[in-house]
């Protein structure tokens, strides 16, 4: 992880989202830019989604922190949150040594020599759940989970401040709230 990270004033640190058209990663990646502005921290974010209607591969790059360019270049990345497996080796390049992998997967794949691999088949829990368009929320309640949330190592913000994020995003209330909701808890208890 890059130095000062972990909720403290020089904080910095550099995601890259991947995954399939219609997955949610743009959603997820405009959430956790939320939960950063919120904490009061600068972010960049920059999307490639050219065939994403048509299900091709979609990435986000996050960058929380004092940065000026919003791309995450090779071998930088703190966190590789990937939610179709097949997208690992298109994007490992971008994960720093001793970087983490969070990956929607039933197995851990191999991502090579120092790298932190998490794996969680989020596609079989979603659908148990009756909620097949949740992976990316389970995902990403798996990774704070195991990664940490608003600690040295850990992503730039808790549980508790995706969840205020996601309570801005969806209106405050009702049915998609707590639908969104219930997926993130889902990926935590699995996380924890």
């Amino acid at each position: 992880m890059n130095a000062g990270f972990g909720g403290s004033p020089g904080m910095r640190q550099q995601i890259v989202l991947s995954g399939f058209g219609g997955q949610g990663i743009l959603f997820l990646s405009r959430l956790l830019a939320e939960a950063a502005i919120a904490g009061g921290f600068p972010v960049l974010t920059s999307e490639t989604h050219g065939m994403a209607q048509r299900g091709g591969v979609v990435v986000s790059h996050l960058k929380v922190g004092g940065f000026y360019s919003p791309l995450v270049r090779a071998g930088r990345a703190d966190m590789l949150l990937v939610l179709k497996e097949e997208n690992v080796p298109l994007h490992r390049e971008f994960l720093a040594d001793g970087g983490a992998l969070i990956v929607n997967a039933p197995l851990p794949p191999d991502a090579g020599p120092g790298v932190r691999v998490h794996a969680l088949d989020a596609d079989a829990l979603a659908l148990s759940a009756g909620a097949p368009h949740a992976v990316n929320l389970i995902l990403l309640g798996f990774a704070l989970a195991r990664i940490g949330g608003g600690a040295a190592g850990g992503f730039f913000c808790a549980a508790g401040e995706v969840r205020e994020a996601l309570s801005r995003r969806q209106g405050g209330g009702g049915g998609r709230l707590g639908d969104a909701l219930s997926a993130l808890d889902l990926g935590i208890a699995h996380g924890t």
